[in-house]
């Protein structure tokens, strides 16, 4: 059996073309990974954020078993800006002592797991695409670069951490 979580989602209806619920049920979760089971973060679109923040934590609780929450892995991908889940550049909560966050994000309030969660990971992988991803790419993988203007360096973990990448993402870039 196998679960799946999303690591943020934006603020939106499950169907609303801007939601990443509604991707990952049309991409991920089709043919063979139509057999997973999928938690919908916004299951109850009436709950305010305070539910929404405490029925993850808790349904995170029932399926992991660890504080943290601990998944098996943990897929992310980059933004050009250096983000990863909705942990944007320059967002003071990015790096709180929680398990999930609220936060803005390229126009859309949205939620995230943090980097406590994601980096308890016990595989924990970066997929990056594009030749737009160059730079965020570059930052995060400069040891002196600060998390606070790249955001996935917020993710560390005991384990290797892998990074797949494109030749238009890595281009000029010494990997």
């Amino acid at each position: 059996m196998v679960d799946v979580f999303l690591g943020d989602e934006r603020c939106v209806d499950p169907n609303s073309e801007l939601s990443n619920s509604l991707m990952l049920k049309n991409s991920l979760l089709t043919n063979f990974g139509s057999k997973a089971f999928f938690y919908e973060i916004f299951n109850d679109l009436n709950a305010d954020d305070e539910t929404t923040k405490n029925q993850f934590i808790s349904k995170l609780f029932e399926k992991c078993g660890s504080n943290p929450p601990t998944f098996d892995l943990t897929l992310l991908g980059l933004g050009d800006d250096g983000h990863t889940a909705s942990l944007f550049p320059y967002q003071e909560n990015n790096n709180v002592d929680d398990f999930v966050i609220f936060n803005e994000g390229k126009g859309l309030k949205r939620i995230s797991l943090t980097p406590k969660v994601l980096s308890a990971s016990s595989k924990i992988l970066f997929l990056v695409s594009g030749a737009s991803k160059r730079i965020a790419l570059e930052r995060l993988l400069d040891e002196k670069e600060p998390p606070d203007r790249t955001p996935s360096k917020l993710i560390k973990s005991i384990n290797q951490i892998s990074i797949f990448c494109d030749q238009e993402s890595a281009k000029e870039l010494e990997i």
